[in-house]
C-alpha cells in the first residue's frame, strides 16, 4: 500500500501529527522504534509486580486546556481524574500552600498572601481558553485575544520583580510552578510558563489519567487507526532511504532529524539542529509504598502534585545550581497517582512518582536525595518504601532518544529557546528540504503533553505539500 505521508516517532506529538493528517483524508504510516506507542507518555510495570509507573509525566495540566485535544475529543476518550487540590507546597516549618482548584478557597487559605495571589492569577484563570489558545501557539503570531495577552503580560512582568505583590508562601507556590521549567530562570519565558501553569491549577485543574499516561497515547492511537492510519512498531528509522514517502514528519529530537535526513538538509540548517541548546536533565524515581505518604501536614494527602524545595529563593538557587552541578537538596516534583487511581498498584500498596533536575547528561542517581526531601516533610516515609527505581538522565535518553541528556523540555525554554525552536521562523516546523517537517517538542509551542507541536506541524505540511487548509 502506498502512503501519502509518514510520521517517525509515536509520542504524543507524533500521534497528534499522524491523526491530523489522517483526518484530513491522507494515507498515513506512523513508525515507532519501541514496542508500543507513547514515547515519554508511557506507563509500564517495572520491578514490582502489579505496580505500574508513568515513565514520563504522571500529571498533565496541559491536557485539559489543549486546543488540539479539545478538537479531537480526547476528554471523551480518557478518564481524567482531577483532584480538588491541584498542587501543594510544604515549607520546612510544617506550613503548606494549598492550591485548590477553587481559587477563592486557595486565597482564603493563604491569609495575608491571598489577595496578591488572586490579583496575579484570577484574571488569567478567568480567561483560560483565550490564554491557552495564545500560549499553545507560536509566539510569532498576531494575537487573537489581545485582552488575555495584556492581562497575562502585565502579571508576568509583575512576577519578574521579586516579592512584588507576593508574600513568602505565595511566592514559594509560584516558584514551584516556575521550576517545572528546568534551569531556574527568571526571564519572561520561564516566568510566563510558571504563571500559566499555576493558573491552570485554578481553571481546568491538574488531571491524572486513569490507568496512567498510556491512556492518553492509546486513545490517540485508536483515533488514528480508526481514521485509516497504520502503526508500525519495533521499527527504528536511521536513514531516510528507509522511508519512501515524500512527506515525512519527525517526532524526534532535532539532532536525530539531522542524522536521519543527512544530505537532504542544507549543512547550515543541519548544524543548527545538531547544536540545539539543551536544558538540564532530569532523574526520575519510581517508588512502591506499603502505605500512603505520611505527610506531616495532612492536607497534602489530597494534592495531586506536591512541590518540594523550600522557599522561592531556595528553589531558584537550587535550580540555577542544577544547570552545572548536582545538589543534595534538590527541588522535586512528586505525585502519588494511586491515591486517586487504585488500578496503579496492588491492594494496600501505592506508587509514587518523583523527579528532580540535574546537569544535562549527568548520570547521578538522585533517589537518596529525593527520599531525604520526602522524609523531611513526611517523617516515616522511608519506612513505607518497599521498592524504588531511579532512572537517571542518561537512562531517560535510553528509554526515549528524544530526551537528549535527560532534557524533557526539547531544548532550552528561555526566551531565546522559545523563539529559536529550532530556528527563528513563522513556520518553524518546515525544514528547508521539501517534504520534511519537525513535529516534536523541540518546536513551538514547546514541552508538555498537549499535542500542539505535532498538530501544527501537520497543518504546515497539509498546507505546503497538499494545498489543504487545516
Amino acid at each position: 500500500m502506498a502512503f501519502d505521508a509518514a510520521v517517525i516517532g509515536a509520542g504524543p506529538n507524533g500521534l497528534a501529527a499522524a491523526l491530523t493528517l489522517a483526518r484530513a483524508g491522507l494515507g498515513v504510516r506512523l513508525i515507532e522504534r519501541n514496542s508500543g506507542v507513547g514515547g515519554a507518555a508511557r506507563t509500564r510495570e517495572l520491578g514490582y509486580p502489579g505496580a505500574v509507573h508513568d515513565l514520563g509525566s504522571a500529571v498533565h495540566p496541559m491536557s485539559l486546556v489543549s486546543p488540539f485535544f479539545e478538537r479531537v475529543g480526547l476528554r471523551q476518550q480518557v478518564d481524567f481524574i482531577v483532584p480538588e487540590i491541584s498542587f501543594a507546597h510544604p515549607l520546612a516549618d510544617g506550613r503548606a500552600g494549598i492550591a485548590w482548584r477553587d481559587l477563592e478557597k486557595t486565597v482564603q487559605g493563604l491569609g495575608a498572601d491571598g489577595p496578591g495571589y488572586r490579583r496575579l492569577l484570577g484574571p488569567i484563570a478567568g480567561r483560560m481558553d483565550a490564554t491557552a489558545d495564545m500560549l499553545l501557539h507560536p509566539l510569532l503570531r498576531l494575537p487573537r485575544h489581545p485582552g488575555a495577552l495584556a492581562a497575562f503580560g502585565l502579571r508576568a512582568a509583575q512576577l519578574m520583580v521579586p516579592r512584588l505583590g507576593t508574600g513568602e508562601m505565595s511566592a514559594a507556590m509560584l516558584a514551584g510552578c516556575g521550576a517545572h521549567t528546568a534551569g531556574g530562570g527568571r526571564g519572561p519565558s520561564a516566568t510566563g510558563a510558571g504563571l500559566f501553569l499555576a493558573a491552570t491549577a485554578h481553571s481546568a485543574g491538574w488531571p491524572i489519567p486513569r490507568g496512567g499516561s498510556q491512556s492518553i497515547s492509546d486513545a490517540l492511537a485508536d483515533m488514528f487507526t480508526e481514521a485509516g492510519g497504520r502503526i508500525e512498531l519495533d521499527t527504528e528509522v536511521t536513514d531516510l532511504a528507509q522511508v519512501p514517502e515524500k512527506t515525512v514528519l519527525f517526532d524526534t529530537s532535532p539532532e536525530a532529524l539531522a542524522a536521519i535526513a543527512g544530505a537532504r538538509l542544507p549543512e547550515k540548517y543541519a548544524k543548527r539542529l545538531r547544536g540545539t541548546r539543551r536544558a538540564p536533565g532530569s532523574c526520575v524515581v519510581h517508588y512502591v509504598l506499603n502505605a500512603p505518604v505520611p505527610w506531616r501536614n495532612a492536607a497534602l494527602a489530597d494534592a495531586g502534585t506536591v512541590h518540594l524545595g523550600g522557599t522561592a529563593a531556595q528553589i531558584v538557587r537550587g535550580e540555577r545550581k542544577a544547570r552545572i552541578a548536582v545538589t543534595g537538596s534538590p527541588y522535586a516534583i512528586v505525585s502519588q497517582p494511586s491515591r486517586f487511581d487504585a488500578s496503579r498498584a496492588p491492594e494496600g500498596k501505592h506508587v509514587l512518582w518523583a523527579y528532580c533536575h540535574v546537569p544535562n547528561g549527568d548520570p547521578s542517581d538522585m533517589a537518596a536525595a529525593i527520599t531525604r526531601q520526602l522524609e523531611a516533610v513526611a517523617p516515616g516515609f522511608t519506612d513505607t518504601v518497599e521498592y524504588s527505581e531511579a532512572v537517571t538522565a542518561p537512562g531517560l535518553q535510553a528509554q526515549n532518544p528524544n530526551l537528549v541528556g535527560g532534557d524533557i523540555s526539547g531544548g532550552m525554554t528561555d526566551m531565546l529557546g522559545m523563539l529559536v525552536r529550532p530556528v527563528f521562523s513563522a513556520d518553524p516546523w518546515a525544514t528547508p528540504a521539501k517534504g520534511l517537517y519537525l513535529a516534536s517538542s523541540s518546536t513551538p509551542p514547546g514541552p508538555a503533553v498537549h499535542g500542539m507541536n505535532g498538530h501544527l506541524a501537520a497543518l504546515s505540511a497539509l498546507r505546503r505539500e497538499f494545498g489543504i487548509a487545516g
